[in-house]
This record gives C-alpha cells, structure tokens and sequence, in this order.
C-alpha cells in the first residue's frame, strides 16, 4: 500500500499535465505543421482540435459526475458540465468542419459556434461563486448582452471596407454578444478568482476561434490560415479543464445579502453600452449622415437590454429591502422580546439609544436615558466602577474579544434601585456600531435567591444566628488577617433534656431561642455568636483571652438566670470553654480545643468557664482511653475490691469494713473511684458496676461470717443507683442469696444535691431501714445545706470529713475544732460519728476528743486486699463491741 499510493498520485499529476499542458501542446505542433503545409488544414484542424477538447470533455464530465455524487445533487455539477459540453461542441464542430464539403463548411462553423457559445455561457452563468440564482444569472446575462448589443451597433455601424458577408456578419455578431457575458461573468466570480479566470479565458479562446474559424471559412480564405486561428480552440478546452481542477469541488453556502452578487456596484455598466452606441452614432452621421433600418434595429435593440436589466434590479433591490426589513424586525422583536436591556454608549459614555425593552423591564423611557452618561444611571457607590470598567475598554486595557462584566445598582423608573449586571463589548470596530455595546440585565430576583441560600446554608433557623458552617468560615478569616488575635468561647448547656420531655419539642426550641438573644446581647457588635446544634452554642470574638474569659463569665451569669416562659420557669446550667484563636494549626484545632475546655468546665461541677491549656490534651486523651476500655471490664475480670477497717476510737478494735472498688487495667493501671466513676456515669455503667460491687462485697462478707467478731461492711453507692426503683429490691436479693443479716450491711450515699434528689432518696432510705439495712450520710461537711438535710435523711451513720476534724482559730485566739458541733449535732439526732480520712495521730486524737466513736484513715489502717484485712483482723481476738 505504501508503495501504491505515490504510484497512484505520480500517475493522476501525469495524466492532469498531459490533459492540460502536453496534449494542447502537441495539438499546436500539429495546427503550426499545417498552416506551413506539411499536413492538410481541415483534417488537422479536425484531429489536433478534436483530442484535445475529447481529453478536457472526458475531465470536465468526470470532475461533474464525481461533484453530483459528493453533494448528492446537480447544483455544484452543472457548471463543469455545461462547460465540458461546450468544450465538446467544439472539437465535435472541428471534426464535422473536416468531413463537410467546402461550400458548407461556414454553415457548420457558425452552427458550432452557435452551440458552443450557448453551452459555454450556461456552465460560466452555473459556475460556484459565479451567480448563484437565476435572477442574477439573468442580470449578468443583460449585462453582457446590452454590451454585446452596443459593440454589435458599433460594428454595424463602422464596417470594414467592403463590408462583411452574412454568415461572417452573425459570427462576428455571437461573438460580440457572447464575450461580454462571459468576461462579466468572469469579472464577478468573487469567490474562485483564479478558477474562473482560467475557465473565462479559456471559454472566450474557443469563442473566438470558432469565429475566426466561421469567419474565414465565409471569406473563402486560404485553407492554410484556418489552422492559425483554430490554435484558441486548443488553448481554450486546455485552460477549461485548469480552472475547473483548480476549483473548490465543496459546495459553498449561500451568502447572505451582501455577498457580491447582489450588491449595487455594476451601475458603470450602464454607461458602457450608451457610451459606445453614442460614439458609433455620431461616427456614422459624420461619415454617413443617415442610418438604415438595420442600424436602426440594432441600437434600438440596446435600450430593451438595458430596460429589463434595471427591471432585474430594481427586482433585486426589492427582495434586498424586503430581507432587510425582515431582519431588522426578527432583530427588534429579538430585542424587545429579551431579558436585557441594550445600550449603545459612545466613547464620551453618552447613551446613544436603547433597546426597547427598557420600558418593559426598567420602566425607562427614551427622554430618561438617551443623552445621559451611562454611569449617572448607577447608584452613586457603584458609578466609579462602572467608569473605571468603561474607560478601560475604551482605552484597550481589558483583554480584547472578551466582554468585560460589571456589577452595580441601577435606579429604575419608579426611583427603585436594583441590582443589575452588565455586559460591555467594544464594536467600534464595526462600522454600522462604531460604538459600546452594553446588556444590562436584572439580577435583584438571583441576588435574593443567593442571599436567601446564603441564610439557608450559613444561618441557624431556629435561633437566627450562624452556624457551624458560618462560624468556621469566620474563624479561617480571622486568623488570616496579620496579627490577628481573638478567642472562642463554645457554650454548652445542661438541662434541656428534661424540658424537652417535661414541656415539649416546642417549648424547648423557644428556651433556644431566648438563650440565642441571651447570647446576642452579651457580646460586643464585632463578635459572631453561633449555634453549633443541639444545645450547643459558640461565641467567637475579637477580644483576647483575659476580655474573652470576662465576656464567658457574663454570658455565664445571663444564661444561668431562670427563664420565665409562657407556663412555667425554667432553669439551665452552663459549661463554657475558652481557646485562643492563635493556637492550633486550623480551625478544627480551634474548636477542638474549646470544646476540651467545655468538658473540662462540664466535669468540675458545671457552670463555670474553663481555660484550654495542655494538660487539657493528656486529660482527653486518658478520658477516651477510659471510655474505650471500661465497658466489659466486670466481664472480663478487671474490677476489684479492697477493703478499708472501720475502727473504734476508744479501743482500736475493728467495727466494719468499707468496700473500694477498684479497674484493674490492663492498658490503664489502676483506676480509682474517683476517676472511674465520672464516666461510668457518662457511659451510664453505674448501675452494671453498682450490681458487681454489691453481690462482691456480700459474698466476701459472708465468707467472714464464722468469724467470732461480727463486723459490718459498707458499700458506696452512687444517688442513680439509689434513685432506681428496683434497687431495694436488688440489695435484698444479694444478702438472701449470700444469706447476709441486713444489719450487717452499710450503704454509703453521698449528700443529696437539690431539691429533686432528697424526696426521693428519703423514700429509698426509709425502705433500706425497713428491710433491717443501716445507711450513712458520706462526706458530710461537703454539701451546700448539710445541716438542714440532716434531720430529713433517714441514717443511721455520719461520716464526717477530715476537714471538720483539723482546728480552726476563733477570735479570742482559742483553738476549737468544729468536730465538736458536728458531733454534738449527730448525737441529737441518734447518729453514730465515724471521722474519716484521718492521716495523722493528732487528727485522730481530736476526732476522739470530740467524742467521735468511730474512725477510719490511713492513721488507723490503709485499704488492702481481702487476704490482708482478713490477717489484719486475726490481730484483734476479742469480741467486738
């Protein structure tokens, strides 16, 4: 394939030069061979005129055939048809000249020529680009013909010496007329110069030869003269053949109505035929003084050529204006029908005109805008924009072919402003604009709904305030700025639960909404205050931490004040942390870190603000190990007891023993209560843990029962353990099981904190002693009203802290203990004083000396596994009290 295709392609450019360069030049060698008389004129004539126009008829068909099958149609075809046709008639006019007898050799010749001459013109009249509808193939046909008519008149007119004969007279005649139509034709072949030019030249050389050939033969000129002028009809098939291969074979599309063709720009032509009819007239009065009837004819026949030519045109003109008038009203009904408004500014940004859809869409008229500078209809803000973008393109400053777009308000004709974009393009490089083109169009419906969006994605519905998103894009903004300093506060409150379930979804949303004014009005106008979802707030402010640590301690006075809502009064609590914005490597960071703080206020008792330090990171850190590894640690063998002896003060003898618990991690160590408890309760596992310690410590306190010293054990229970409604039911059933005295069993509860724990623990307190089980009151001393729950709380024992037992100075500089109040106080009560936490022997010699009965601390005995104590107590033979 390779080796075929240039095969291929040297053969094709060898047989296109023999067709157009070596065949006519072997056929003029001929026709020169015979003019000198080597060979017969006619039969060379006949044979050299004869291939060539065969070789070029046979090209010209073929290029015709294979355009009719490309296009699918006979429109790009028929012009190198008809012109194959004409080359065609005249080789076959040469070879029927040879065959024919000599007196009708000038009738063949102008027969040919009369043929050759129509097909000619039709394939130059059908040529691409040439002229593409009959009108204008018609007006290009009246152009040549009034010329032909008016150099036919002039050579009527001024004959040769001893006139022509009749036959040459009709050649000369078709030749005249014919050759004008096909140079203007040629002339105005605007889009194949080059093509039709060969193809114009070539079809006027076989024109003139046929009617030289026709002309001479009605002469009975010497035979050997017929092959010099028949050298045309070699040359012209030859430059046929060129141009048609030049030419584009695509079909090309129609032009619009300014194409060349139908522009008016052949008036001059006019002049040409009225010119030469002029001058030949006045020629023949001066030499001749009178016309006969044929030149009357002839210059009467000028004036029908040029009468149908200007009725053509003014046809042609007809169908121009009314194809202008149709676009310019498909261009305004375009116009008025848009959404934009079009104005046409000049380069001093006057309007020059306005769409008509100005009153439509702006409600402005023409005396409102027209004349006026183009950014005195903008707001007076935006106007210095809108010249700075104009000036710019006026100047070529912008990026060239590409409309510059600018934003701005608009006054409206109701005196409305709105927001409008507008498009400016540079046309002054179009003549018919010379100007600015500006769309303007009303984007206030688009901004609406983009604010409207904006709302929805960066506002919180309930509350009005920003959200997590909002508030994360304003603290990247922030730490962006040089310098910046600044500090999140993150709010966390306690309490909506139980209003949710005690009021409502409703209501709830409503104490929402009051916390969010809370919030709103405790800051500073150039802080963002955020709801983050739930009940979780954020407040993030420009002040630096110690303002910001103020600010949290306001916001954590408003937000803890009772919330008066239709029907009821609410109270909430509040954590709030604290982080500076410089720290942290992002944004996350930022509110990771606030959000530890959070934690940290929430852990220490609530209501409070906490400032992140780093501590904060290993405190977290341990915390998520914990919630990780606690739950199944009862399950898989983790959980201990250790046991702490009760003594008594008076003889040192062991009374009880208080159960610890004690996690046992393998990952962690040992964890402690206090620790352990905290997120128990988070991870709500009290109760699983509750249950655990409970059965442990009765089975280990009736593994002691034998024992000839009874003694008591007590347990630590939490105020949800006590709350449960089943929990008295469970503490029976753990001593049945392990079969345990109820008497023997001491249950631990820590103080009450407010007024919605104490009634029910005072219940399960008072169900306890029924069943035969004693209680006490732990870390007493502590609490906010320990003394005025005292009388309420069903107890038996009060374990009162260290704290009371160390002396304190009074005004007279005497040195008494408050144990002593304390003890003087449970007495009253019929309480049995255990001092706890005692760590030196002066502390438990004050607690004796207060009268305490009981004691227990590391003074006395350390806790110790069960192994331990139970040896401690082999040391204590008699019985106890």
């Amino acid at each position: 394939m390779s080796v075929a295709q240039p095969a291929d392609g040297r053969a094709r450019r060898l047989a296109v030069w023999f067709i157009e360069t070596g065949a006519p030049l072997l056929a003029v060698g001929v026709l020169l061979t015979a003019h000198l008389g080597a060979l017969p004129p006619y039969a060379a004539v006949g044979g050299a005129v004869g291939v060539a126009a065969a070789l070029a008829a046979s090209r010209l068909v073929r290029l015709a055939v294979r355009l009719h099958r490309a296009q699918r149609g006979f429109g790009p075809c028929r012009g190198a048809g008809f012109l194959g046709f004409g080359v065609l008639a005249s080789g076959i006019s040469a070879v029927v000249l040879m065959l024919s007898p000599a007196e009708a050799r000038d009738a063949v010749a102008l027969a040919g020529l009369a043929v050759a001459l129509l097909l000619y013109l039709l394939g130059m009249l059908m040529l691409p680009g040439a002229a593409s509808t009959v009108p204008v193939r018609l007006r290009r046909a009246f152009d040549g013909l009034s010329l032909g008519i008016s150099l036919a008149f002039s050579a009527w007119v001024i004959p040769p010496a001893g006139g022509l004969p009749p036959l040459a007279m009709v050649a000369a005649l078709l030749a005249v007329v014919g050759l004008p139509i096909i140079t203007i034709t040629t002339l105005r072949a605007y889009e194949h110069r080059r093509s039709a030019a060969l193809c114009g030249l070539g079809a006027g050389s076989a024109v003139v030869g046929l009617a030289l050939v026709a002309v001479l033969t009605d002469y009975n000129a010497a035979p050997t003269a017929v092959p010099l002028v028949a050298i045309p009809l070699v040359a012209g098939p030859a430059l046929i053949a060129a141009g048609a291969r030049r030419a584009n074979p695509v079909a090309q599309p129609p032009a619009g109505p300014t194409e060349p063709q139908t522009t008016l720009t052949a008036y001059p032509l006019l002049t040409i035929p009225a010119i030469l009819a002029t001058l030949s007239a006045l020629y023949h009065l001066v030499t001749v003084g009178h016309f006969d009837s044929t030149s009357i004819l002839l210059g009467l026949a000028i004036i029908p050529t040029v009468v149908v030519r200007e009725v053509l045109v003014m046809l042609d003109i007809r169908r121009y204006a009314r194809r202008l008038a149709g676009q310019e009203a498909h261009f305004r009904s375009l116009v008025s029908g848009a959404n934009d408004l079009t104005l046409i500014v000049g380069e001093d940004l006057l309007i020059r005109w306005q769409s008509p859809a100005a009153a439509r869409l702006f409600g402005l008229a023409d005396a409102e805008v027209v004349g006026r500078l183009f950014p005195d209809l903008m707001h007076p803000d935006d106007a210095p924009d809108v010249t700075a973008v104009l000036t710019g393109v006026i100047a070529g400053r912008q990026v060239p072919d590409r409309p510059q777009l600018v934003t701005a308000r608009l006054r409206d004709g109701h005196g409305v402003w709105r927001d409008t974009e507008s498009t400016i393009s540079d046309q002054r490089g179009v003549p018919e604009v010379a100007a600015l083109v500006v769309h303007v169009r009303d984007v206030s419906e688009r901004q609406r709904l983009e604010r409207t969006l904006h709302e929805l994605a960066f506002t919180d519905q309930l509350t009005g305030l920003a959200n997590r998103r909002e508030l994360t894009r304003t603290i990247v903004t922030q730490r962006a700025v040089p310098g910046h300093a600044g500090a999140l506060l993150v709010v966390d409150l306690h309490g909506m639960a139980g209003i949710n379930e005690a009021h409502g979804r409703q209501f709830g949303d409503a104490v929402l909404a009051e916390v969010g004014r809370r919030l709103k009005t405790g800051v500073g106008t150039d802080d963002v205050v955020a709801r983050l979802g739930g009940d979780e707030f954020a407040v993030l402010t420009v002040d630096r931490p110690v303002l910001a640590y103020a600010m949290g301690t306001r916001l954590l006075t408003a937000l803890t004040e009772p919330y008066q809502m239709p029907g009821a009064l609410v109270y909430l609590g509040t954590s709030i942390g604290l982080a500076d914005l410089t720290g942290g490597d992002s944004v996350d960071d930022v509110l990771r870190r606030a959000d530890l703080a959070r934690l940290r206020a929430r852990q220490l008792g609530r209501n409070r603000v906490e400032w992140y330090d780093d501590q904060l990171e290993e405190q977290f850190t341990r915390r998520l190990d914990l919630e990780r590894e606690l739950p199944g640690a009862a399950q898989r063998g983790e959980l201990d007891l250790v046991y702490q002896p009760v003594l008594d003060l008076d003889d040192q003898q062991p009374v009880g023993i208080e159960a610890l618990l004690r996690w046992r991690s393998p990952a962690l160590g040992t964890v402690l209560p206090a620790e352990l408890l905290t997120v128990a309760e988070d991870l709500m596992l009290v109760e699983e843990l509750g249950r655990w310690v409970l059965d442990t410590a009765c089975r280990q306190l009736a593994a002691w029962s034998h024992r000839s010293r009874p003694i008591w054990m007590a347990i630590n229970v939490s105020a949800r353990e006590l709350a449960s409604p089943d929990f008295v039911g469970r503490v029976t059933a753990a001593l049945a099981e392990h079969r345990v005295a109820p008497e023997r069993l001491v249950l631990e509860i820590a103080e009450p904190r407010g007024s919605v724990e104490i009634p029910a623990a005072v219940t399960q307190l008072a169900a306890l002693r029924t069943v035969g089980v004693r209680t006490a009151l732990d870390d007493f001393g502590t609490g906010p009203a320990s003394l005025a729950q005292l009388r309420r709380l069903p107890v038996d024992f009060l374990k009162v802290d260290r704290t009371l037992v160390i002396d304190r100075g009074s005004r007279d500089g005497e040195s008494k203990p408050f144990i002593d109040v304390v003890v003087s106080l449970g007495r009253r009560f019929g309480l049995e004083i255990i001092a706890e936490g005692l760590e030196s022997p002066t502390q438990v010699s004050q607690a004796r000396a207060a009268g305490c009965r009981f004691g227990q601390g590391y003074a006395l005995s350390r806790p110790a596994p069960a192994e331990r104590v139970e040896a401690f107590l082999e040391e204590f033979p008699s019985a106890s009290r």
